[in-house]
């Protein structure tokens, strides 16, 4: 028998079994009352603060919902920093990003079922009125297949399935006579023609109005898509082909589904990330549970639970049972490579694996549920939110927060399934930290680096669909929502679908053909409920026993057992390791070294070469240990060597009426002035400097004297602006850049040098802020006259004194309390402040690396023998302490030399790439994210 709960299934006759809930969907089939077991574990929340708690989640849903209705609809979604719906084609292109966006009202649709499950019944009446009269499914537009069948399709669905509930209980939807469902069949036959392959795997994209191929489809040439973006079908497809009876959609995700099966690596039992469609070739080899593969997975569990078809069940054991046999680290989950399932594909995982815990309870499997998601939540409690991406030892990889709903997602389930009143508190934390930091006038904003709190204009219709839903039924009681929810299942969406669908038009053959591929063990397939005496021992402290080794998993990791091992080694009388300091690429004594470490060198055409480990290729595991720490060190030069060349990005927070620190602008450092990393902040109402460019002795001193100066760029050096303002009196300076409509969004972040003279004289912060951001502020003080703004390091926690005097601003205050974004991931430096039309920052990414089955890689210059690789990932110090470089941004600058503003020190000085060997997957694994569920 398998561990306790870790390969148990549900009951094997489906179509009779009682209906279950996804809260239970799985998991808790047959699960007595947990609660009972954990309540001496933790303080229980009383019923008075779950209903606060409750209604708390009913006033934000209603902020947000409220304010895409007033500001927004009907387009997609909702821009809460401009107060404006975000409009395909009318906004600047997000790359994939945008293809989630139809001109079908998205987040109007995605949002129908949480309407119900919310108890506002006659809003959804109203919701579901408007959607009959305004969407148009019939758009010439390219949307993703996978993001329009989750949000659309199954928002429709969702709609649908509970508009039928409440119109037998016979109070609200009366007049309703499916038309929900006829809307929801018109956009299914739509999807359709994406499935016009030779494997079965659909096209990522399609046009709603001409479908695939056609001169005017404008799409329909790709060849890869993602594992999950063919893999999340079933649910949506075979509930319309259940409620409709035409078995079309279900069999096209079922023969998507069984061509995945097929291909997957039969000696690990993985799946990669993207795969062709035509050919079924593997394009990326590695596998983990987060972005590009995760509802893969869900799916399969899923699917077995709403159709009944045992094979999807054992399709889905087997994959898990090699998931936690390889990528299971706990409570790290890291991807790793398909072919060689032992061997790390690289060292940091994606925010989306957060749903996984939630997963592994409706699979029984509580134990690594509990590990995982407590090492997420520790996480959370260092950065308020969770970074899109961090790595083994909990360092920000990408460093942005959509607002995403997974971790909630797993919270739930796991109160659900164990009543420990613990998650209860996570819950209530998850409240405070999106009421704190991501509440803005118009709505929530998702945060554009969690290090900083700044803000992104963008509000996702996934926040609506699934965050507020998952966090309601958190602390729900079951009378608290006015129908059983043990009667549906959520799709990944978290949209409703009747479990009844389980014994409705079933019409397909389901032949079991799984065990033909691989030999199973019979310990995945328990065809029981789970005992909760082995789920959850006899003992209240349990789920809290396994938490606690990891209380301080974040704040105390720091790998030092590699060190350890050479140490002993050394006093045992063996020669010490090459360190990377020590290493010249001419020394053959060195090159024979790297060889046996696994290391190989690689020639690039510009006269760099380029270091790559193999692991595997070591002459022993000891040598692969020195090797890997040897990259490591080299890593560990470079964020050495560029603390000193770069500063992160500083935070202008509008602390006046009546943005009350509820606007974070992004704001570039200067390499000159008072640091604010090492001083207090600087807190001033601002003012603007006559002449504004700051270029010549100001004739207004009066007016800025003791406030922050605005000053224009251009025309002289950023010091030379620096002293007319101090010597005017300010108190700090903000420098707004003369190029029209110039946004982080599009460019990279300035970092403003000095004049080549000694600087020691400007004592007042200077910061820079691109032409949008900076007229969020110059709006400001024509609508509000005084405008108070803080300088620092990082957003400060708003005055709750101050919001408590907060008057409710009229439609006109909204739209101007917008805020700007952080930089991208480079990063300019100007010593001239003067515009040039031939700037271009540096690159950030490197040269194409080696095979994807590399683990470390870095490149140096044979003329800086000594020199160190200049991209920051995860970091080993030489003498096995951590090093803090949470404020550090993966960033290159570019400085504009005082003589020619045009040559960068970039092209005069070429510094080191040293990267690990996944590079390339890391760049394609953030654009499959965004593909996935952004």
């Amino acid at each position: 028998m398998s561990e306790a709960g870790g390969g148990r299934g549900f009951g094997s006759s489906v179509p009779q079994r009682a209906p279950w809930s996804l809260v239970a969907a799985t998991a808790a089939l047959c699960l007595v009352s947990a609660t009972s077991v954990w309540t001496a574990g933790a303080s229980p929340m009383s019923r008075e603060e779950k209903q606060k708690l409750g209604n708390q989640v009913l006033e934000m849903f209603d902020h947000a919902y409220g304010n895409y209705m007033e500001h927004a609809y009907p387009a997609d979604e909702l821009m809460p920093l401009t107060c404006r719906g975000r409009v395909r084609g009318q906004e600047p292109s997000r790359g994939d990003v945008d293809d989630a966006l139809g001109k079908f009202s998205l987040t109007l649709i995605d949002s129908l079922d949480t309407l119900v499950v919310l108890n506002k019944t006659k809003e959804f009446e109203d919701a579901v009125r408007k959607v009959l009269r305004d969407v148009n499914l019939d758009n010439d537009v390219v949307v993703s297949v996978f993001e329009t069948n989750i949000r659309v399709l199954g928002g429709l669905l969702g709609g649908h399935s509970l508009a039928i509930m409440l119109k037998e209980k016979g109070e609200y939807m009366q007049w309703y006579n499916d038309e929900l469902l006829q809307m929801a069949k018109q956009l299914g036959y739509k999807l359709l023609p994406a499935f016009n392959t030779t494997s079965g795997l659909p096209y990522p994209r399609i046009n709603l109005k001409f479908g695939i191929r056609k001169p005017e489809a404008r799409t329909g040439t790709e060849t890869d898509t993602c594992t999950a973006c063919a893999g999340t079908l079933i649910l949506e497809f075979a509930a319309l082909s259940r409620f409709t009876g035409a078995t079309i959609f279900e069999e096209y995700a079922r023969k998507a589904l069984d061509f995945l099966w097929e291909k997957r690596q039969r000696s690990s039992n993985l799946v990669g990330v993207t795969i062709n469609i035509h050919t079924g070739d593997w394009v990326r080899k590695d596998s983990g549970v987060g972005a590009g593969i995760d509802s893969y997975y869900e799916y399969l569990l899923k699917a077995y639970v709403l159709l009944g078809d045992d094979s999807f069940l054992e399709r889905f054991n087997t994959h898990y049972d090699a998931i936690m046999r390889y990528i299971s680290q706990p409570p790290l989950l890291l991807d790793v490579h398909i072919h060689k399932p032992m061997l790390n594909a690289r060292t940091w995982m994606d925010a989306l694996l957060a749903f996984f815990p939630g997963l592994q309870v409706l699979k029984g499997d509580i134990r690594p549920a509990i590990e995982t998601h407590e090492m997420l939540y520790q996480v959370i409690k260092k950065h308020n939110f969770l970074p899109e991406a961090f790595t083994t030892d909990f360092r920000v990889h990408w460093a942005q927060h959509p607002l995403r709903p997974e971790f909630a997602e797993s919270t739930y389930f796991l109160y659900k399934a164990t009543g420990d009143p613990y998650y209860l508190e996570v819950g209530k934390t998850l409240i405070e930290n999106l009421n704190k930091y991501a509440r803005v006038p118009c709505g929530f904003a998702a945060m554009k680096d969690v290090r900083t709190g700044s803000h992104e204009d963008r509000m996702d219709s996934f926040f609506l669909a699934e965050m507020f839903k998952y966090l309601y039924l958190l602390f729900a009681d079951k009378e608290d929502v006015i129908f059983d929810i043990e009667d549906y299942i959520f799709t990944t969406e978290a949209h409703l679908l009747p479990l009844w669908l389980s014994t409705t038009n079933q019409r397909l053959s389901k032949k079991n053909t799984t065990s033909e591929y691989t030999e199973l063990d019979d310990s995945n397939f328990d065809w029981t409920c789970p005992n909760t005496q082995i789920l959850f021992p006899n003992d209240p402290l349990y789920a809290q026993s396994i938490r606690e080794p990891l209380k301080n998993v974040v704040d105390k990791s720091c790998p030092r057992g590699i060190i350890r091992v050479r140490e002993e080694s050394f006093r045992s009388g063996a020669k010490p390791p090459l360190r990377a300091r020590d290493f010249m690429a001419t020394n053959p004594e060195h090159l024979e070294i790297l060889k046996k470490m696994g290391v190989s060198l690689i020639h690039l055409k510009d006269g760099r070469v380029q270091l790559v480990q193999h692991a595997i290729q070591a002459a022993s595991s000891i040598d692969a240990e020195d090797g890997l720490r040897f990259m490591q060190e080299m890593i560990e030069l470079s964020s050495q060597q560029q603390k000193e060349q770069q500063l992160p990005p500083r935070a202008v927070q509008i602390v006046s009426h009546p943005f009350f620190g509820r606007v974070v602008l992004t704001a570039g450092p200067a390499q000159f002035g008072l640091d604010l990393s090492k001083h207090k902040e600087t807190r001033g109402f601002v003012a603007s400097s006559k002449p504004y460019n700051g270029c010549s002795e100001l004739t207004n001193p009066e007016a800025v004297m003791g406030k922050i100066a605005l000053i224009q760029r251009g025309q002289c050096m950023f010091a030379e602006k620096a002293r007319n303002i101090q010597n005017a009196g300010a108190i700090g300076g903000i420098v707004i850049d003369d190029n029209e409509g110039s946004s982080s969004d599009t460019a990279p972040l300035f970092q403003m040098a000095g004049d080549g003279k000694d600087t020691d004289d400007i004592t007042i912060p200077m910061l820079f802020l691109f032409s949008k951001e900076g007229s969020i502020i110059l709006d400001a003080i024509r609508e509000y006259e005084e405008v108070e703004v803080l300088l620092s390091d990082k957003a400060k926690d708003r005055d709750p004194e101050m919001e408590n005097e907060e008057q409710p601003s009229s439609e006109n205050d909204s739209q101007n309390q917008s805020a700007e974004q952080i930089a991208s991931s480079s990063q300019e430096v100007d010593l001239v402040d003067q515009e040039s039309p031939e700037e271009s920052p540096l690159n950030s990414h490197p040269e194409s690396l080696s095979p994807a089955d590399t683990d470390n890689a870095a490149s140096i210059s044979p003329s800086e023998q000594n020199s160190n690789p200049t991209e920051n990932h995860e970091t080993t110090s030489l003498d096995g302490e951590c090093t803090d470089l949470d404020n550090q941004l993966q960033e290159q600058s570019e400085t504009e030399e005082d003589s020619n503003p045009n040559v960068s020190w970039g092209k005069k000085v070429q510094p080191i790439d040293s990267i690990l060997a996944d590079w390339n997957e890391d760049i394609e694994a953030f654009e499959m994210m965004e593909k996935d569920e952004l």
